[in-house]
């Protein structure tokens, strides 16, 4: 029952798309039918006075030749048989009524081809009489008609050839398992089809023509065809970038859904990638699209290729301080945390030596499978400062010195000293700093909620997705 119902509605997609196509090559084959019927009728042309040498002596018998010319043909022209002619000298005066202007134009259009004309005066009167307009109109759709109809079974051919030509492109295109087969990309497939449509309907197109006898006709198509498809591509320049772009990341593919990266200065969970743009999870649970025409040219960072992953930190001791007993105990504190990785081994190295304190940089690994980078960071930092302070190492806090000059004293000297217990208070008190036992009692499970939700995003939208397990990966 369901197969059945699947057949019946790729039959109705099909026969949707095909008639489009096909009543489209029938408005063409009509309009080229109609060209081809008109191609042995004269053009009508822009009527300008005769450009030829005026000879300096006149002869009656030629002004004679011209006006029996003139009339004879008027008077095989319908409509131009009431056309009076008058010559003198070479100069034609054209008077009498006509139905409309074409006839008017018509009739200094013969007389200026006639050999001796020196200039076409125009007195013609304009009657716009209805029957006369009517009437060779009339005739011209009867006999486009005529011939139409002495046409209409080659048209037919034309129309049955070009039908089998669409319907078998049409159906060719539907195989996706054998573009599938030709490319893995889903996405490259599908355009693949597409040409295949597109070429169907232009071999159908150029077949018809050609067998009507319209080839100059396919000339102007092409050319109005290129104009077009050069304006319509300036005009959508950017579109056609992002396209292509979406197709070369579908085809070597940058990341994987699910995979944490940063792309310029965006950073989170990739969903999928679309023919448009790659969808991103950022870290508070926000959509960001990012055209893919941005993400093509980007520099990416991808974190979740390599599991293993590096943090640092910095922190500060005094002046006074061993700097390589320091970093030992700090490496050695970081490196007994469980969730540290042995190989590569923590490490440390002294990055700067100020006049009142020196910064020490600590580095270690993680796996990120199993811990989480921003709790494993602090809980870091918290186990390596405790431990330097359970070593006596003094960790340095902001101090400023002012200077007063003794005949600007606003308040007396005091010469009293801070008790003890203000000492203590001016520094950080043990309890406040977790011990070591509470740092590894701590959760360092990665968080699991933005993969949740990614997870749910993708299930519940039906948008397409061109990330695919199969195709490269860069």
């Amino acid at each position: 029952m369901c197969l059945c119902k699947r057949k019946g509605k790729s039959s109705s997609t099909i026969i949707h798309r095909f008639l489009p196509c096909f009543f489209l090559l029938l408005f063409l084959l009509a309009h080229a039918c109609s060209a081809t019927a008109e191609e042995g009728l004269p053009d009508a042309e822009e009527i300008k006075e005769t450009s030829a040498v005026i000879e300096t002596v006149s002869k009656k018998s030629d002004d004679a030749k011209i006006k029996q010319r003139a009339e004879g043909i008027f008077a095989e022209i319908p409509g131009l048989e009431k056309v009076v002619v008058t010559v003198s000298e070479g100069v034609v005066v054209l008077s009498g009524p006509v139905a409309n202007e074409e006839s008017a134009q018509r009739a200094r259009h013969l007389t200026n081809r006639l050999a001796g004309v020196v200039i076409v005066q125009d007195h013609i009167e304009r009657t716009l009489n209805l029957q006369e307009n009517l009437k060779p109109r009339a005739a011209e759709y009867a006999d486009k008609a005529n011939r139409f109809v002495k046409s209409l079974p080659l048209i037919l051919t034309a129309l049955g050839i070009s039908g089998l030509i669409l319907l078998a492109g049409f159906l060719l295109a539907r195989f996706s398992l054998l573009w599938e087969k030709i490319t893995p990309n889903q996405f490259v497939a599908e355009i693949l089809a597409q040409i295949i449509r597109i070429v169907a309907i232009g071999g159908a197109v150029l077949t018809a023509m050609n067998l009507l006898g319209a080839s100059r006709m396919i000339g102007t198509l092409l050319g109005g065809a290129g104009v077009v498809g050069f304006a319509v591509g300036f005009a959508v320049k950017d579109t056609i970038e992002n396209y292509i772009a979406s197709i070369m990341l579908s085809l070597r593919q940058p990341f994987r859904p699910r995979d944490f990266v940063s792309i310029n200065e965006h950073q989170g969970v990739v969903i999928r990638l679309t023919s448009r743009a790659t969808i991103l999870m950022t870290a508070d649970g926000n959509h960001l699209r990012i055209p893919n025409a941005v993400v093509f040219k980007a520099t990416i960072l991808n974190y979740t290729t390599n599991p293993e992953r590096r943090f640092d930190f910095t922190l500060g001791i005094g002046v006074n301080d061993d700097p390589v007993a320091a970093t030992e105990a700090g490496v050695e504190a970081i490196a007994s945390l469980p969730f540290i990785l042995d190989t590569p081994p923590p490490g440390s190295f002294v990055e700067e030596m100020g006049d009142a304190h020196i910064v020490l940089r600590f580095m270690g690994w993680i796996n990120q499978k199993e811990t989480d980078f921003v709790k494993a960071r602090g809980y870091a930092m918290q186990k390596a400062r405790e431990v330097l302070e359970e070593q006596g190492f003094s960790l340095p806090v902001p101090r400023y010195s002012l200077r007063f000059e003794e005949s600007k004293m606003l308040f007396p000297e005091s010469t009293a000293k801070p008790t003890p217990e203000a000492e203590k208070e001016q520094l950080v008190r043990r309890e406040d700093v977790a011990s070591v036992a509470e740092i590894d009692a701590m959760d360092v499970s990665p968080e699991q909620h933005l993969q949740e939700k990614v997870e749910d995003e993708r299930k519940a939208t039906q948008e397409e997705d061109l990330l695919d397990e199969d195709s490269p990966k860069e």
